[in-house]
């Protein structure tokens, strides 16, 4: 592994913050933070086509796979002239062997989390916002999902589909679990998404002292997007990066928006402080 920059990961569960928050950490001169990559993917693509190559079988270079394997994230940044680079892909936590074996022995993984009723709030109000309208021709990626499985569209089951095993919010929450009961719990640091906008400064330092990084001072009221260019034609809603420029929290009240049966079903699923 021939890594010229410094690697960390920023993962995250949806509708945390992961986006607000790179885009503050990209205000530090030593740090890129930019929107999320197809890192991840990419190494997992090349792994699989190259290892189960018969032709790579019949005269293997397993040094020489891995070296390739190594150095995609190195390509993917070598338009940034920065020294630290922060990855953004929110299965990093599911991959975290990817990283040891190709990229660093120090893992450190920032790991936005949040209410889940919160989180729920957060993308049905987003739904609300970019209603479907025949003329775009264009649904939110959660309501194609229910018209896909023939389930009828309505806010309780769109947060069912959310919650589910593979849904958007599910599938990252099993991943969160499975890596509080692994070996790779202390490579992983959770910010609190209300700890976060109602005390910037605490989380921040916390941050770098994960990090083990000089401190720098961010500024909150300031902060400018990269990300969300794409979002319509990719996800049929157009907000879904909006980073505003100053950190705040502008979400409803859970219990304004989501059903009683929805708020009782979904409550104390907080399990990474619950298995902390």
């Amino acid at each position: 592994m021939m890594n010229q920059k410094k690697y960390y990961f920023i993962a995250g569960l949806p509708r945390s913050g992961s986006t607000v928050l790179s885009a503050i950490l990209n205000q530090n001169p030593n740090f890129y933070s930019g929107p999320a990559s197809p890192v991840l993917r990419m190494m997992y693509c090349i792994e699989e086509s190259l290892f189960t190559d018969e032709f790579f079988h019949l005269h293997p270079k397993v040094n020489q796979g891995k070296e390739i394997i190594s150095n995609i994230i190195n390509h993917f940044y070598s338009d940034i002239t920065k020294p630290i680079i922060f990855d953004k892909n929110r299965s990093w936590i599911r991959k975290i062997d990817y990283i040891k074996n190709y990229i660093t022995d120090e893992v450190k993984i920032i790991y936005p989390v949040r209410d889940i009723a919160e989180i729920l709030t957060s993308f049905i109000s987003m739904i609300r916002r970019n209603p479907y309208k025949e003329e775009i021709e264009k649904i939110n990626f959660i309501d194609a999902q229910l018209i896909k499985r023939d389930i009828l569209i309505n806010d309780d089951n769109r947060c069912d589909y959310i919650m589910g095993y593979d849904g958007v919010l599910g599938q990252h929450l099993n991943e969160v679990a499975n890596v509080i009961q692994s070996e790779f719990l202390n490579c992983i640091h959770f910010v609190e998404y209300n700890d976060f906008v109602n005390n910037p400064n605490k989380t921040l330092t916390d941050i770098y002292e994960f990090l083990g990084e000089d401190f720098f001072e961010h500024n909150f009221c300031n902060i400018k997007s990269f990300e969300g260019k794409n979002d319509f034609d990719i996800y049929g809603v157009r907000d879904l990066h909006k980073v505003r420029p100053v950190l705040k929290s502008t979400s409803a009240n859970p219990k304004e928006i989501l059903s009683e049966y929805i708020l009782q079903k979904y409550k104390n699923m907080e399990i990474w402080r619950n298995g902390l």
